[in-house]
């Protein structure tokens, strides 16, 4: 299981993580549930107590990822399978991301 930290202008969020059998989970940190001025990350995910599941990377998460010719030559150098979405992401959406959005690789 691999999972990250979401951060919304630099703020915990929530949690995404990538499952063995390889879908997804979402879900709000309770702090972030709990502050009623805290928006939701995303329309598609609505803050919410419950977990979101998705058999595939959800929507606004991969569209925060390079395209064409970039997520080749992001995938080249940093030695990522083109189809590891999730890996990319953890590579590619930690600082510099379009919008209030960045994600970090949780260690264990």
């Amino acid at each position: 299981m691999r999972k990250a930290k979401i951060f919304y202008k630099g703020e915990d969020a929530g949690e995404l993580s990538q499952q063995d059998d390889g879908s997804f989970t979402y879900r709000y940190n309770t702090l972030w549930l709990a502050t009623k001025e805290k928006p939701a990350i995303s329309l598609t995910l609505p803050k919410n107590s419950r977990e979101y599941h998705s058999k595939y990377l959800f929507p606004f998460f991969f569209n925060m990822l390079p395209e064409g010719s970039n997520k080749q030559v992001a995938c080249r150098h940093l030695r990522i399978d083109p189809d590891d979405y999730f890996g990319l992401l953890l590579a590619t959406a930690q600082y510099d991301t379009i919008g209030a959005v960045t994600v970090k690789k949780i260690t264990t």
